[in-house]
């Protein structure tokens, strides 16, 4: 696996364009199959790179020498990030993901332009046929983290560093604070966004606000570092994040990780795309697909605690309950989803207002 950098790939760029980093020529039929996986933080030992870049390694070793994967890390959203996933197509890859939500106008019209190349885009909401956006439901596992805050919080007062206020992170914040009021409900959950999806010292900052303000328990809301979790390790205070395990960050304090495990839908995209019948579809995967687990679950939580979460869980791995069942009220106080009706994914999927009890505006 070959992993890039923007430097590496802007490197004695000529004026008109970049060079041929990534062979600057198509590849042979009997070439194998090119992956490409563009990120826009450093792909470290933690977080949402590294757990995308996991994803590839059952492809690996089911493909062997038939694919080629390729990492090209650190890429900011805008015209570097679409520079830099044409030339990975124009030297023949024909199969990329854009792991960030802000590539995805571009990442789409690389779609448009190249009907032989399929594209899964990271957490936004267009579809082509062969182009997927794909998340993570999240919210199935933050929902049971609120109910273990909730547990263990002693002032009723819970927070988040967030990153930024995309749908994803939304339902996110909010599952934990609905989690957290089916044990507590006078919980109250405070959010500071960063805007960032990578920036250790702003992370650090927030979550030092969040714990200025008696947060006692903290939630690290799609943080490529453990700038959070370790902050809240030093002052003793639970906290948890998504994607990949941070635990060796926290020994005494961590409260667990809302993990993610993207082979499955790697694989099987994969597959598709070399039998030739691949199909965009919204992929919106969860714990029923074996995408999200909760993991490293504290055992300072309470046995009675923790028996009521399996039982929540395994309700969600059985689609027999989601976290977004009425009734809800919004943060205004109106009516968000009624008695007896459930979220839709397609919802949930552009939820765009906090749940009663988030008392962070979100950012206009």
């Amino acid at each position: 696996m070959t992993n890039l950098t923007r430097r590496t790939l802007m490197k004695g760029a000529a004026a008109t364009g970049l060079v041929a980093t990534l062979g600057g020529r198509a590849l042979a039929a009997d070439e194998p199959l090119g992956i490409v996986l563009v990120v826009p933080s450093p792909v470290g030992d933690v977080g949402w790179g590294r757990a995308l870049a996991d994803g590839l390694e059952p492809v690996k070793a089911a493909y062997g020498d038939k694919v080629k994967v390729t990492i090209i890390e650190n890429i900011q959203e805008g015209p570097d990030a679409d520079r830099i996933m044409n030339k990975a197509i124009a030297d023949g890859n024909k199969f990329l993901i854009a792991g960030s939500f802000g590539y995805q106008n571009g990442a789409l019209q690389i779609a448009r332009r190249n009907p032989d190349v399929t594209v899964l885009h990271a957490s936004g909401f267009q579809v082509a046929p062969n182009f997927s956006p794909f998340a993570a439901q999240y919210s199935q596992g933050t929902y049971l983290m609120g109910m273990a805050a909730a547990a263990l919080s002693k002032t009723g007062k819970l927070g988040s560093v967030s990153a930024f206020a995309i749908p994803e992170l939304i339902t996110s914040i909010n599952a934990f604070t609905l989690g957290a009021q089916a044990v507590k409900p006078d919980v109250e959950v405070s959010v500071v966004w960063v805007n960032s999806w990578f920036d250790p010292a702003k992370e650090q900052e927030a979550a030092k606000a969040l714990l200025a303000q008696k947060c006692d328990v903290i939630f690290s809301n799609a943080q490529d570092t453990p700038s959070v979790i370790s902050a809240c390790e030093e002052a003793g205070v639970p906290a948890f994040n998504l994607n990949s395990s941070m635990k060796k960050y926290a020994p005494k304090t961590y409260l667990g990780c809302v993990a993610t495990d993207w082979s499955p839908f790697f694989k099987a995209s994969v597959d598709a795309h070399i039998a030739g019948n691949f199909k965009g579809a919204n992929a919106f995967l969860g714990v029923g697909d074996k995408v999200v687990e909760v993991v490293d679950w504290n055992p300072g939580i309470p046995a009675d605690m923790m028996t009521r979460i399996k039982e929540v869980e395994a309700k969600i791995a059985a689609g027999s309950f989601s976290p977004f069942a009425g009734p809800i009220a919004k943060a205004d106080g109106s009516e968000g989803v009624p008695a007896g009706k459930t979220m839709t994914e397609a919802e949930i999927v552009a939820m765009d207002w906090h749940v009663k009890g988030v008392t962070t505006p979100l950012p206009k």
